[in-house]
């Protein structure tokens, strides 16, 4: 009888792995601890020379989203398209949080692949981004115009997560 304990506990946990796995929630769903929450208080001086950099008192006439992005990032570089697209196409502001990365660098990159951002923070420690709960490149927050969290993603959105999570999203409250 006690020969067969191994196998009974072995079984016990498969059958609860199987379980997780077919019906737990979504493993890349990754819950943020900011949602429903005020933006982070921490101000975050500019990228560039004579441009806005932001904090906390700049949320409050509209609907924003904040994209986190580093010129090593690869991830960036292939949604950057989509982030050009939300602030051209669909004139949603967009405030960029570079992090981890270097000044020069940065803004060679957003030379070569164009500035969808209304306001940049520089961020070159990654303080910023674990105010913001940031652990992954790139990252997109929606943010509502009372400046409350609403929205996370992690990795790099795409025409899927624009039109199922944030366009619904910049509508519900541009139309409030």
């Amino acid at each position: 009888m006690l020969g067969a304990l191994p196998l009974v506990l072995f079984a016990l946990l498969v059958a609860v792995f199987g379980y997780q796995l077919l019906f737990g929630r979504d493993a890349r769903i990754v819950p943020s601890a900011l949602i429903g929450d005020p933006v982070p208080g921490i101000e975050l001086p500019p990228l560039r020379d004579g441009t806005p950099g932001f904090g906390p008192g700049d949320f409050g006439d509209e609907v924003v989203l904040v994209n986190v992005f580093a010129s090593w990032c690869g991830p960036c570089r292939v949604e950057h398209p989509l982030i050009m697209a939300l602030a051209n196409e669909f004139d949603i502001p967009v405030f960029g949080l570079n992090s981890k990365d270097t000044r020069p660098a940065a803004i060679a990159w957003l030379d070569e692949l164009g500035d969808p951002y209304a306001r940049i923070g520089f961020d070159p420690d990654g303080r910023g981004g674990i105010e913001w709960g940031v652990y992954g490149y790139p990252e997109t927050f929606v943010v509502s115009p009372n400046g409350e969290v609403l929205f996370k993603h992690v990795g790099p959105i795409s025409p899927r997560i624009i039109e199922e999570d944030i366009l619904p999203l910049v509508e519900a409250y541009r139309g409030s």
